[in-house]
């Protein structure tokens, strides 16, 4: 049985989560590498996946496993906050 399978008979789900991050500084000798506050702790972050839309210092970005995903509005990324609060 397929994972897949496997969590539809048991009524799961498998589901990625990205987390919002505020871009504090892109490296100078990477600028694909970006310091980013989750709060309030911050990471190094890939932005290697974000080519076409280069977020810059004060942009939010979802990520997920050290990589930004997607730009996001900062009332998107509180929201996004809220909801994983709610979750604990």
């Amino acid at each position: 049985m397929s994972d897949e399978d496997n969590a539809s008979a048991s009524g799961g789900c498998h589901m990625c989560l990205a987390i919002p991050g505020k871009v504090i500084e892109i490296s100078p000798d990477n600028p694909d590498q970006a310091l980013v506050d989750v709060v309030s702790v911050r990471r190094r972050v890939d932005l290697g996946l974000l080519q076409d839309d280069r977020p810059q210092p004060g942009d939010w970005v979802l990520i997920h496993v050290g990589f930004a995903m997607s730009k996001i509005s900062e009332q998107d990324a509180h929201d996004q906050m809220q909801t994983l609060r709610m979750l604990g």
